[in-house]
């Protein structure tokens, strides 16, 4: 990352794409660069930061946490994703906890200059809309599978959102995902959760590699 000025770094994120040279050179002199360790938090639940994070490589989990410290994993993010517009939007406290899953290099960019960025850049503004929109979607489908769907077919949702086609069309799950992550990301305990997942691994629904890997078969979508 620091071979590469700050406005490499920029242009690179579709969010700040569409930018003049003009705009993206003012922003990219008040970006800073962060580098965050695995287990590290960028943003806390309950607190504000007064700033935008983009990551520009890396993973984090969102997540939120009751007051009996019971956690639930809203999103995992990566390459190009941003935190904490929410916060800057409407002046209040962050409403979940972003925890680092790897080590992750992020640009920072305070209040008053992403205020000034949306204020300039109507594209910027729809793009961080656009955003705000697909977040609400994915948390109306959380609500909805939470609320419709029995532990099997909230099991093979997450499975299925967190799997990519592979060189032959195949969809896997190619970060290892462990039994408690999909316990959090369901809202089920881990016990049930793993009975679900031997249940379907019995049944050749889904198959685990040697390499941490997992391949899912389309049957597995009428789960859901």
């Amino acid at each position: 990352m620091s071979m590469l000025s700050n406005l490499d770094l920029l242009l690179r994120v579709p969010l700040f794409s569409m930018m003049t040279p003009e705009q993206a050179e003012v922003v990219a002199r008040a970006v800073i660069k962060q580098k965050f360790k695995r287990g590290e938090i960028i943003v806390e639940q309950g607190r504000k930061s007064n700033a935008l994070f983009i990551v520009l490589s890396g993973r984090a989990r969102v997540l939120t946490t009751d007051a009996r410290g019971r956690e639930v994993i809203l999103a995992t993010l990566q390459t190009g994703d941003y935190i904490g517009e929410m916060s800057l939007i409407d002046n209040e406290p962050h409403s979940a906890t972003v925890l680092t899953e790897s080590p992750t290099d992020c640009l920072m960019l305070g209040r008053p200059e992403f205020e000034h960025c949306l204020s300039e850049n109507a594209a910027m503004a729809r793009a961080v809309m656009t955003g705000l929109v697909k977040r609400l979607r994915r948390a109306d489908q959380k609500i909805e599978s939470l609320a419709l769907m029995d532990v099997y077919g909230r099991v093979a949702h997450v499975l299925l959102e967190q799997a990519g086609p592979d060189a032959e069309g195949h969809m896997v799950i190619r970060e290892k995902i462990s039994r408690q992550d999909v316990a959090k990301m369901v809202g089920a305990s881990r016990e049930m959760v793993s009975r679900v997942m031997k249940d379907l691994e019995e049944r050749g629904y889904i198959q685990s590699r040697d390499n941490g890997s997992m391949a899912l078969k389309s049957v597995l979508g009428t789960l859901t």
